[in-house]
């Protein structure tokens, strides 16, 4: 099989930043079509990642048209399930950006979009390409852990709040910190757990410092005017096994202990941590033991190890499915149950109450 033609719609910072310099690595794949609703966007990332015939558009429905072989959804959450049902059923593969989609509801329209047209749906959790989440990964799939019972999924920031694009919009967004970065944190703890059959969940959401006009903000200043989503948000879930997770988030929170896209597992044989780069812990003839695999590349001279980003390596095993080389590493039926728990959290700190799922 041939180059892949794909076609991304939403130029933005996602794109920019992470898609489209990721696909061009790979060499897997042309990147043909380019849309945003902001014209210009779309011709500047045509020019520095596109072939040279490739098309521009302002509307996707447009580049729905072109026979392309996937789309790359990278628009505000709002329009993700919009976008990648009608890419699905347009017979294209789809890549989403996390989160899958602004709410349990339209994730589920997402899933069953894939599967009456048989193509792949995937989701962007490039964290699940690490070196050390790889590591984990392995050493949960072999038992190490033994059955996990109690785990963290942590991202939070001292103050870094995101002040571009569209982030501070609840409308577009759905909400804040949880659904934009808490969603990685929870989405590598139940994929380490294996475990995607949540009981119940409460949570709670923080507007405490959406107002402050001197915030000391890494991304400079926000407007407290157009901060609508939360500061913070928790939550408590209890699956289905007995298993328990604590979820915390925060763009701006006034604590030092810092960290994204986190994990803490707790397992009847050992635990792990993310907190200052991957630990595991546990007992071996009657001693504690604590383990820190090594993750760089010292030893050999001018010799990096060719091992590639997660970015990249996401787009490699994307692409690598939809060339029928390999499956895909992120299954739409689990970004749908991380999606389900977030606005789960929403619902209850709306409520005051417990869902149960």
């Amino acid at each position: 099989m041939g180059r892949l033609k794909v076609g991304v719609v939403g130029c933005g910072g996602i794109a920019n930043q992470k898609h489209l310099p990721s696909i061009v690595k790979t060499e897997l794949a042309d990147i043909t079509a380019f849309c945003d609703i902001v014209i210009e966007r779309a011709e500047k990332a045509a020019k520095e990642y596109g072939t040279p015939d490739a098309k521009v558009f302002t509307d996707y429905r447009q580049l729905l048209e072109l026979e392309l072989d996937a789309v790359y959804v990278c628009t505000p959450n709002r329009s993700h399930s919009e976008i990648a049902v009608a890419a699905l059923d347009a017979k294209k593969h789809v890549m989403c950006e996390k989160p899958m989609a602004i709410n349990y509801a339209e994730a589920l329209k997402m899933t069953e979009a894939a599967k009456r047209n048989g193509k792949l749906l995937t989701i962007g959790y490039q964290n699940r390409y690490r070196p050390d989440s790889r590591f984990l990964k392995s050493e949960c799939e072999a038992g190490v852990l033994g059955d996990i019972y109690y785990a963290k999924a942590k991202a939070i920031r001292r103050r870094a709040v995101p002040t571009w694009g569209v982030f501070l919009n609840e409308y577009e967004q759905g909400g804040g910190p949880l659904i934009d970065i808490g969603t990685h944190a929870l989405d590598l703890t139940l994929w380490m757990m294996e475990n995607y059959a949540p009981k119940t969940v409460t949570g709670v959401t923080f507007h405490k410092l959406n107002g402050e006009r001197e915030p000391a903000n890494a991304f400079g200043a926000w407007d407290p005017d157009a901060f609508t989503v939360e500061d913070s948000a928790f939550g408590f879930i209890t699956m289905e096994n007995g298993a328990v997770i604590q979820l915390e988030s925060s763009w701006a929170l006034n604590s030092l202990e810092v960290g994204e896209a986190k994990t803490l597992l707790c397992g009847t044989k050992a635990g792990a941590d993310m907190n200052d780069g991957l630990t595991i812990n546990g007992v071996r003839h009657n001693r504690q033991y604590e383990f820190k695999p090594a993750f760089g590349r010292k030893g050999v001279d001018f010799y990096d190890g060719g091992e590639a980003d997660p970015p990249t390596r996401e787009q490699l095993t994307f692409l690598g499915a939809v060339m029928g080389k390999n499956d895909l590493i992120v299954l739409p039926e689990q970004a749908m149950t991380v999606t389900r728990i977030l606005d789960a959290v929403y619902e209850s700190a709306k409520s005051g109450k417990q869902i149960v799922l």
